[in-house]
């Protein structure tokens, strides 16, 4: 199995450099290695959340701690010293609040966010795998609809590092970060010591993985972007969707976008590459089969459908708003995740209901 893709990877990556660019060439590596990190360490940011809330565990949730802080330590000074890239900016908004909210309680329910169910859809999991494509409709719908919910309320996106500068910023995320392992080390009552290995070496692969994807794209990792353009194609493919008409599509980057080659995207050639890793980890992980009822399969893929929906309206999902917004300055990041978290105590009742 792995020869066979090695070979299609390999050959991939020399038709990206031959024919398109040396950096999206990088960046399908790049991909390659954020997909095996996260299911060769089995880096769950659902399932972290949810050891947390359920068994009082706290490893999953210090194992993103670990994650932010060698991102952020990473990527701020990448931002303050080279202009040409760029933060994870949100604005806060109404959307941000709702979007983030059902976010949170969809993804308990798809037990995967966005990358969650990229590398577990790479695996074979079957929900998963079904899921991608209603997570890739729901992010088209929430793009196409925005600017709507954008006009119930929004304020400018703040960026800590354009506001602070890039020591400041770090100073103040690493504070915040500590604040918040001190909060769940407190209602846990257990430390770092004794948390199983693969959330740290994982947390290091991914922060080093993402650190090149801001390094070579010069935008940080993102997810959802790629999901909702597929769709978006697809649906302007088929005379479903006029990208004129819509105030989403028709802005000039978006617009260039949606009629260039995939291949020029940059986060669909990491979100290509993320599946190619996690493919490379499947045969050494069998996938408990257990069958789902039709009433599962229904109430997941509607999950994954709003899941793709909402993290479009929350300017992304745990990597893109989370991961990505905390560890470049967005301030919207430091909003999504409270929102997200209220939205998982909910989606938690929702899963035990459903008996997921």
């Amino acid at each position: 199995m792995r020869a066979p893709l090695a070979l299609t990877i390999a050959a991939l990556f020399g038709w990206l450099l031959w024919s398109v660019s040396a950096r999206q060439a990088l960046l399908l590596l790049v991909g390659v290695g954020l997909g095996w990190g996260l299911a060769a360490a089995r880096f769950g940011f659902t399932t972290g959340w949810r050891m947390l809330v359920e068994q009082r565990d706290p490893a999953g949730v210090y194992g993103q701690l670990v994650l932010l802080a060698l991102l952020a330590a990473l990527s701020m000074p990448m931002l303050g010293h080279f202009p040409e890239t760029h933060a994870a900016l949100g604005p806060l908004s109404v959307s941000l609040l709702v979007g983030a909210f059902v976010f949170g309680l969809c993804m308990q329910i798809a037990d995967g966010c966005g990358s969650g169910t990229l590398y577990k859809a790479g695996l074979g999991v079957p929900l998963n795998m079904a899921i991608l494509p209603m997570f890739a409709i729901g992010s088209f719908l929430g793009s196409a609809q925005l600017n709507d919910w954008l006009a119930l309320g929004a304020l400018e996106p703040v960026g800590l590092v354009d506001r602070l500068g890039a020591g400041p910023a770090l100073g103040a995320t690493l504070i915040a970060l500590a604040v918040a392992a001190a909060g769940v080390a407190g209602w846990t009552g257990k430390g770092l010591r004794g948390m199983p290995r693969r959330w740290f070496w994982g947390a290091l692969v991914l922060a080093l993985f993402a650190a090149l994807n801001l390094f070579v794209a010069g935008q940080p990792w993102g997810v959802v972007y790629g999901f909702g353009l597929w769709a978006a194609k697809a649906a302007t493919a088929l005379g479903l969707f006029d990208p004129t008409q819509n105030a989403f599509w028709s802005d000039p980057g978006h617009a260039q976008r949606l009629h260039q080659t995939l291949l020029l995207d940059v986060t669909s050639i990491t979100n290509i590459g993320i599946l190619a890793g996690a493919l490379w980890v499947a045969p050494k992980r069998p996938q408990n089969a257990r069958p789902l009822t039709g009433t599962q399969w229904l109430v997941g893929l509607a999950a994954g459908l709003l899941m793709g929906y909402s993290s479009r309206l929350a300017f992304g999902c745990n990597v893109g708003a989370m991961v990505s917004g905390i560890s470049t300055g967005s301030l919207h990041g430091w909003i999504w995740v409270p929102m997200a978290f209220l939205g998982t105590l909910v989606g938690l009742r929702v899963r035990r209901h459903f008996k997921f």
